[in-house]
């Protein structure tokens, strides 16, 4: 991908009479396929998070560990998945967007090739975490990518399309347990931790061609070069220079800025004191951003979903489930469900909106939640096997699933990254994906624990108050579809829902 054509000119867009309404109805497919590009590394994630379901059972057969180190190899990646959020942030600020990207892939190339090699639990352990810091990168880098180089009126597809690539992963690590689970007990656990490596090494090539994020090539005062992209990942050149005039006025540059590099002050191009301005008495519309924005990373983790993603097999097999192929092939039926709910959510986010979303998701999730609880708690208090007690269990895990994938799970990345500001953005969806990490971890590191001390069936009670509490969240926060990244702060910045009651009504008519 170039940002220049043949002539060795600027691609131009086709002009036309600029109007909302007109470019609402226009789809820039150069952003899109720069999105879905990035988007590879969201996939790769993906898979090495729902590969593990079932590797877990075989590399404990192979390697003879605990419950107690299964536990450890699952969570591991989150510890240092944070490490690699905390240090993606300021990394995306000073090298760019796209270089972090392939960084990123560099990391998840080495950490497969390390698993796949794995003779040792200890060897294993190290690959996992190289691999967890790839996470943390990929967990930052794709959704702030996607949220820049998105133009308003499809900001909600183009940045959900990474949570989408994560949903193909995991069905695609789902089959793969499926496929390899057939080869001999040593070699296939470790192909299928090591297949990351061959689209790992691809996107590093993509990306080498791909664009640059307007907005940080603003930060940079790099910005002829961010008129030429913004040319081609806009719907008119109208939307292009309204999208730079935002962008430098949000900087601090004069708008309309006639220079092709300007000076810029070190703390705008690095990322320095963000996390000071983030923190250390913020602005009362920055305080709410941030609450938002850790609020529903806490919760989207805290549901439960993968916890019930990673230990899925360990679920359905106390439901009378015994046969390892089957165990696999149930949890590829999950993987589809998942998958296809966030196709669908993919169309949804701009035409319905962000919040609705979230209280549809929430709202399903609690009703599946305590099905699967009733369910559970009915098999662990029988003496006889009961048969019917399986199908109601993969029902409502599927229904459960399905509802957190039309809306918590890809809304959360979509809404936290487009409500920072430009100068806060990159790092504070770094402290959001520590936050998302770390909740992660409790519940990966301790769902075996608990269920032993609680019962399956409590733990998925448990889950749904979790998500009842949720719900209530999600009520009080503003809808931002259509709006510019550089409103979010008069967004946050009105005190009363009835402004944004007012404002989503104007928005329809």
């Amino acid at each position: 991908m170039s940002t220049e054509d043949d002539n060795n000119k600027p691609y131009q867009v086709p002009k036309e009479n600029y109007s909302v309404n007109s470019h609402r109805r226009l789809f820039n497919k150069y952003a899109c396929a720069c999105v879905m590009t990035a988007s590879i590394i969201s996939a790769i994630f993906g898979y090495v998070m729902g590969v593990m379901a079932g590797a877990l059972i075989f590399i404990k057969e192979d390697l003879q560990i605990s419950d107690l180190q299964v536990q450890l190899l699952a969570g591991i990646l989150d510890v240092f998945a944070v490490s690699g959020a905390m240090a993606a942030g300021r990394t995306s600020d000073y090298i760019g967007r796209r270089y972090t990207v392939i960084l990123a892939s560099l990391i998840f190339l080495l950490g497969s090739i390390l698993m796949g090699y794995g003779p040792s639990y200890s060897i294993l352990i190290i690959g996992r975490c190289i691999v967890g810091i790839g996470v943390g990168f990929a967990l930052i880098i794709v959704p702030v990518y996607s949220t820049e180089i998105s133009s308003p009126s499809k900001r909600g597809f183009l940045t959900s399309l990474p949570d989408l690539c994560i949903n193909l992963g995991f069905l695609l690590g789902y089959v793969s347990n499926y496929l390899f689970e057939k080869l001999p007990l040593k070699l296939g656990w470790r192909i299928m931790v090591a297949l990351p490596a061959i689209p790992s090494l691809i996107l590093v090539i993509l990306m080498l061609n791909s664009v640059e994020s307007p907005r940080w090539l603003v930060m940079q005062g790099r910005i002829a070069e961010a008129r030429k992209v913004l040319l081609l990942v806009s719907n008119t050149n109208e939307e292009a220079k309204q999208r730079l005039n935002e962008i430098e006025v949000s900087v601090g540059i004069v708008e309309n800025c006639t220079l092709d590099i300007v000076q810029v002050p070190r703390e705008t191009r690095s990322g320095a004191g963000a996390l000071k301005e983030l923190f250390c008495k913020p602005s009362p519309p920055v305080r709410r951003i941030l609450i938002a924005a850790i609020g529903v990373h806490v919760f989207q983790q805290s549901s439960g979903i993968e916890g019930i993603l990673v230990y899925s097999p360990r679920v359905f097999e106390r439901t009378g489930i015994s046969d390892k192929s089957k165990l696999m092939l149930v949890t590829v039926g999950m993987g589809i469900s998942k998958t296809v709910s966030t196709l669908v959510a993919t169309f949804l986010l701009d035409r319905v909106g962000r919040r609705i979303l979230f209280l549809v998701s929430s709202g399903g999730m609690v009703v599946a939640l305590l099905g699967l609880g009733v369910c559970m708690t009915t098999v662990e208090s029988s003496t006889e096997k009961l048969l019917w007690t399986t199908s109601i269990a993969i029902i409502a895990t599927y229904v459960y699933v399905a509802f957190m994938a039309i809306g918590i799970g890809p809304v959360t990345w979509v809404y936290s990254t487009e409500i920072f500001p430009l100068r806060l953005r990159a790092q504070g969806i770094g402290i959001c994906v520590a936050v998302n990490r770390t909740t992660n971890l409790a519940v990966v590191t301790s769902f075996i624990s608990i269920y032993k001390k609680i019962t399956m069936g409590g733990i998925f009670f448990l889950f749904t108050a979790i998500n009842a509490l949720a719900w209530c969240f999600y009520y009080f926060l503003p809808e931002t579809k259509g709006r510019s990244l550089e409103d979010m702060e008069s967004i946050f910045g009105e005190n009363s829902k009835s402004k944004v009651q007012n404002d989503e009504a104007r928005e329809q008519h």
